[in-house]
């Protein structure tokens, strides 16, 4: 209307032209108000904007007939065709230049949300990576990593430590150190925790020289090491009873002017580990006096490996008496603690002192766990006292602590040591039904269970059973065979399983041959019993006095007591 009365006439014409541009503005304000709805949908932390964007957008851009004559002062209301024109012309161009500002401003919004998106996902596909390590799902992180570095975006160094501290943990080396090679070239660059979990991963498979190698060169990587590098380092000496070294290197760490002039307290308990190991008592002795004075605190950590020590070395009532001085001390004692005591007295077979602390750690509030019964379970088995080892055993099954397979093959080759080969074979049904797959060593259990019985033909069918339970015969198991074989007389029988056993890739071993020695000597057949044993010989084997006797009794029995003589003289000259 206000061109029309700028124009002195109300053309239809004119007004299809303003009804026209003013569609064409509501349609792009609409347009741009879907785009950014669209974009704060993805990104909740910019909803609130969503309005003012808006309303700044129509303040900014509306386009009026108004404003646009209110720039055209100089019109003038007569019937002059050339001034519609002009002022067409004039919404035009404001028009035109209206829509680039807000192009460019659309541009920089879209630019701001899309920037807040990528950062987001950044983030959360590193705690992605970080998961999959934490769950071992190595090969799932390291192909996440290798995607996003295509795309141009490069994990931290936070998010390599979780991968290559899982590499390392594998014994997988080889891949982490590509890992930090691609650190050094593409980055991030590698910080201590980096280099600490490398050199862990060494000493976990016993490289100490690598790990010492990438000790040395921290430094030239301008990388400072901390205590936990140097514990990391002190530990592996240790392990290896390099003590001097490991003793030298704490020397160092003291002598460092920005570390602590005392050890801390892991650093202590490791080397008192190592001289108890080693058998320095005294040494290791002095060293927790000397952490006692200078620290104010010491924690359950150092004493159990002081006691641990003491029970190693058979020092039972030093070990009781700090037991003793650790809970005046406010420290209750874990069950590590109650396990490390526990071990010493099996050991010795002092099972009335095993079950006094085993009700102690009962009424204290700290439960045996699966190590602390294996312990017991194991230690009365070695004693045959079956009957209280089954009632341990049922014990732990109502805790509802489900016995592993070495626990229940320590039960049956309890019960067939025992000569119940039944309860044995009722316990292996057992194992089944509970879900845990036997192994070699079940069988190999039952499987001298028969033979010690005489039932060669049952072990030898339970042999034949374990192909289907994905397990093979070892050298034990053909052991077991041939020598029941030998000694009942049926040598061909035990010749078949020798040959099988060559077949499936085992070298015989002394005890094969001593059998084999045995089983000829009882048939008589003496040649080839002293060429089994000058084959036996010739392999290089440890051989013992056994195999010596068979071939000396079976010389006398035959009165041949020259060869007697002569191979009791070869037997001397080798125990010399």
């Amino acid at each position: 209307m206000a061109l029309a009365i700028a124009c002195g006439e109300s053309s239809p014409y004119h007004f299809g032209i303003l009804r026209v541009l003013n569609r064409t503005m509501d349609s792009i304000k609409h347009n741009i108000a879907e785009f950014v709805n669209v974009i704060c949908s993805r990104n909740n932390g910019v909803d609130a904007s969503v309005d003012d964007f808006i309303i700044k957008l129509g303040e900014d851009y509306e386009l009026s007939a108004d404003h646009i004559f209110s720039r055209k002062n100089d019109v003038s209301g007569e019937n002059d065709p050339h001034v519609v024109f002009n002022v067409l012309d004039a919404m035009l161009k404001d028009t035109l230049d209206r829509f680039k500002s807000m192009r460019e401003s659309i541009s920089l919004a879209k630019i701001g949300f899309f920037s807040l998106t990528k950062e987001t996902i950044c983030q959360d596909k590193f705690t992605m990576i970080r998961d999959l390590c934490l769950d071992g799902k190595l090969g799932t992180a390291l192909c996440l990593r290798k995607k996003m570095m295509q795309k141009g975006v490069i994990p931290d160094v936070l998010t390599h430590n979780y991968i290559l501290n899982g590499l390392c943990k594998n014994g997988d080396l080889e891949k982490a150190d590509e890992l930090i090679r691609d650190m050094l070239r593409l980055g991030p660059f590698p910080n201590c925790a980096t280099y600490n979990s490398f050199i862990k991963g060494y000493c976990l498979v016993n490289n100490l020289d690598k790990a010492l190698y990438l000790f040395s060169t921290m430094t030239n990587s301008g990388i400072r090491p901390n205590r936990v590098t140097y514990n990391i380092i002190i530990h592996a000496l240790c392990k290896e009873g390099l003590l001097d070294d490991a003793t030298k290197l704490l020397n160092n760490i003291l002598s460092d002017r920005d570390i602590k002039k005392t050890p801390d307290l892991i650093t202590s308990t490791i080397l008192m580990d190592g001289y108890f190991k080693n058998g320095n008592i005294a040494q290791a002795l002095d060293l927790w006096h000397d952490v006692v004075q200078k620290k104010s605190e010491v924690d359950v950590v150092s004493y159990n490996a002081l006691i641990n020590g003491l029970c190693l070395s058979g020092e039972m009532n030093l070990a009781y008496g700090y037991f003793s001085e650790m809970i005046k001390r406010g420290l209750s004692p874990d069950v590590f603690t109650y396990n490390t005591l526990i071990s010493s007295h099996c050991k010795e077979a002092q099972f009335k002192e095993v079950f006094y602390i085993y009700n102690i750690m009962s009424r204290t509030g700290v439960a045996p766990d699966e190590i602390s019964f294996k312990m017991i379970i194991q230690g009365l088995c070695i004693n045959g006292a079956v009957v209280k080892a089954n009632e341990l055993f049922l014990h732990m099954m109502e805790k509802s602590m489900m016995p592993n397979t070495h626990i229940w093959n320590l039960m049956i080759d309890c019960y067939g040591r025992c000569g119940d080969i039944n309860r044995g074979f009722s316990l292996k049904d057992q194992m089944l039904a509970c879900g845990v797959r036997p192994n070699v060593y079940t069988y190999n259990a039952l499987i001298h269970a028969l033979v010690e019985g005489g039932n060669i033909i049952d072990a030898y069918s339970l042999k034949q059973e374990m192909p289907f339970y994905g397990l093979s015969p070892d050298v034990v198991t053909y052991n077991l065979l041939i020598g029941a074989a030998c000694r009942s007389g049926r040598l061909q029988f035990a010749i078949h399983l020798c040959d099988e056993m060559l077949r499936m890739g085992y070298e015989p071993d002394i005890r094969i041959y001593t059998e084999l020695i045995r089983g000829y000597c009882i048939k008589g057949n003496v040649k080839e019993a002293e060429e089994l044993f000058a084959k036996m010989v010739d392999s290089g084997l440890p051989v013992d006095h056994v195999p010596y006797k068979i071939l000396i009794n079976k010389y006398c029995r035959i009165r041949e007591l020259d060869k007697a003589f002569n191979l009791y003289n070869k037997w001397l000259e080798s125990v010399k």
